[in-house]
């Protein structure tokens, strides 16, 4: 893919987002997003052998966090840029988001989503009024359709990561987390293209140094995981996955996110298909919460025991619940698949 942004060679060139930033990018999108309640699990807090609470990004307006960093972007643009209208790519809560704050701006709004974004993602933004354009068979190609756009039609993108208006507003969740629960130990967030963890992890360290950040992926596409083993952004093969909204690769131009997790990252984790489906049936059945799979993947990494045995992480733990917008008909199954 290519793209009219600095190569790696001149990331360190770029300057990263500060808590300052997150700070202002809380003031700017406090009329358009939601502070998330911030719920205490008993049932986790057993199987941790520590307080354990969920940061439930599930109640924001388009169902994810997404829109924390959707809204900041495009608050920040000029009117020229408004007015020549937006386009994103996007594995789906991404251009949700943009979709919903576009529409609520009266900004013109064009996603591209690969062939594997299922169905019901593209309605809900078609029904936000966005103009979907379905292209590739994974976010790279989508992305490539988007630069290709952006250019014709003289759009201004908006990231669904690799952008310091975006990386600041999802940082905006960290706040109201420390808020909350000042004693926070240790923050699970889930890992895919690095702008909720970096934002999170960012805004967290910079509250408290000894916060213990651990990113959480899925096992058969883990872009992120596999760019930081390499030391450099990598592609990977992008294949079907119940936490679909964590596929996609980090861009072999990356500027900010790579950087930022690496910086930041304690530890990774990945979880499986089955431990994911797993932990979406019992975040129903104990939590009463609907969750996709890239919400529930930090649920999944401690209750099968991948951050080791009760009682060895820190406490309190916040486990970032990123996102509900799942099918009810993939919901139910692994309701009947994971059950008693």
């Amino acid at each position: 893919m290519s793209d009219k942004q600095p190569t790696i060679s001149s990331r360190a060139r770029d300057i990263s987002p500060s808590l300052t930033d997150v700070y202002l990018a809380r003031r700017r999108i406090a009329q358009t997003v939601n502070r998330t309640p911030l719920v205490r699990s008993e049932r986790l807090s057993r199987l941790a052998g520590a307080e354990v609470y969920l940061k439930l990004e599930t109640v924001q307006p388009t169902g994810t966090f997404k829109v924390r960093g959707a809204a900041n972007k495009l608050l920040s643009l000029t009117e020229a840029e408004k007015n020549r209208g937006v386009i994103a790519f996007s594995t789906g809560n991404h251009g949700r988001a943009v979709a919903n704050v576009a529409r609520d701006l009266g900004i013109n709004a064009v996603v591209c989503l690969s062939e594997r974004v299922p169905a019901f993602r593209v309605q809900a933004l078609r029904d936000l009024g966005a103009e979907a354009v379905i292209y590739g068979r994974s976010q790279d190609e989508a992305y490539a359709k988007a630069l290709e756009i952006r250019d014709s039609r003289n759009l201004t993108m908006v990231a669904p990561f690799d952008d310091p208006q975006v990386i600041c507003g999802q940082g905006t969740l960290a706040l109201e987390v420390f808020e909350d629960l000042p004693t926070t130990a240790t923050v699970l967030i889930p890992l895919s293209g690095g702008g909720l963890f970096s934002g999170v992890a960012l805004a967290a360290k910079a509250i408290n140094p000894k916060v213990s950040a651990i990113g959480v992926s899925m096992e058969v596409a883990p872009a992120m995981v596999r760019s930081l083993e390499a030391g450099r952004p990598v592609e990977i093969e992008e294949v079907d996955s119940l936490a679909d909204a964590l596929l996609g690769g980090i861009g072999l131009d990356n500027r900010y996110t790579f950087e930022l997790t690496k910086r930041h990252i304690d530890k990774a984790v990945l979880v499986s298909e089955d431990q994911i489906g797993r932990a979406m049936a019992s975040a129903f059945r104990f939590e009463r919460l609907c969750l996709e799979g890239s919400g529930a993947v930090g649920l999944a990494a401690l209750e099968s025991g991948l951050l080791g045995p009760s009682g060895s992480i820190p406490g309190p733990i916040v486990i970032v619940v990123s996102g509900g917008n799942v099918d009810p008909d993939l919901l139910v199954e692994q309701i009947k698949n994971y059950g008693p």
